[in-house]
């Protein structure tokens, strides 16, 4: 008995360096990649923004890792078969142990948004915006809880950011064009 309390010990203490000498590699993507994809698709014709646009989203996605990248896979099956409490955990997870990774808590917000928490998806957004400020689907999520939450310029300002990234942003640019035909975010 003693012997086995010895060898879980020796384990837990060999698993825990194993997950603090991994957190080390995590880094969000080399930014001239990100960076010339989100140019190719500022400049884009309608026809190929689509497929720029899933690049920019892939390259995102990764965090260098393939331990972290499964937890963000399994964050993002939990959200995709409606599981917010599972998809927090997964993300939570993620978060804790990669906590420069951007999409990590972009998704976590997308899982706290959907379980109605919008405290805690705002300070995602805010997080995931201080690690990739291009993140135009983070600028549009806080956008669209502002407006949620009726700060209807706030909103249009982010709705007209994400643009500036992604011209080919549709729901940014439905969204606008609603609260222009209501008044708010027309330029004079």
């Amino acid at each position: 008995m003693g012997n086995c309390i010895v060898n879980l010990k020796h384990t837990v203490a060999a698993l825990g360096l194993w997950v603090l000498l991994g957190g080390i590699s995590f880094a969000q993507v080399s930014p001239p990649m990100a960076a010339e994809l989100l140019q190719d698709l500022r400049n884009a014709p309608a026809s190929e923004a689509a497929r720029i646009e899933r690049d920019v989203l892939t390259v995102w996605a990764q965090s260098g890792s393939p331990a972290m990248d499964l937890l963000y896979s399994r964050g993002k099956d939990a959200m995709f078969q409606g599981d917010t409490t599972l998809a927090i955990a997964h993300l939570t997870a993620l978060t804790d142990h990669a906590p420069e990774f951007a999409e990590g808590f972009h998704a976590r917000a997308q899982a706290y948004f959907a379980a109605g928490l919008y405290g805690p998806a705002i300070d995602d957004l805010e997080t995931t915006l201080a690690l990739n400020p291009q993140q135009y689907n983070a600028i549009f999520g806080l956008g669209a809880i502002l407006q949620e939450f009726g700060d209807l310029r706030a909103a249009a300002d982010l709705y007209r950011r994400v643009l500036s990234i992604n011209p080919h942003h549709d729901n940014a640019q439905r969204a606008l064009d609603g609260l222009r035909r209501d008044g708010i975010g027309r330029r004079l």
